[in-house]
């Protein structure tokens, strides 16, 4: 993994560490749309890039 990689990856965890129960929710919702579509959360979340569905990146922004 490379430092970048790891970095984001602790981005992702602080997210879901500091998230309150409301957040813990959404983005469960989002984790769970993200494995519907064949996806990881992670990889959505670090590639905003990626061509995936419109409404799990709307999940995030909306986050």
């Amino acid at each position: 993994m490379t430092p970048k990689e790891r970095k984001n990856l602790q981005k992702l965890d602080d997210l879901v560490l500091n998230a309150s129960p409301e957040e813990l929710k959404k983005i469960q919702k989002i984790d769970y749309q993200t494995q519907k579509e064949g996806l990881s959360l992670y990889g959505v979340y670090v590639d905003s890039n990626s061509l995936i569905n419109q409404s799990i990146k709307k999940s995030f922004r909306e986050f």
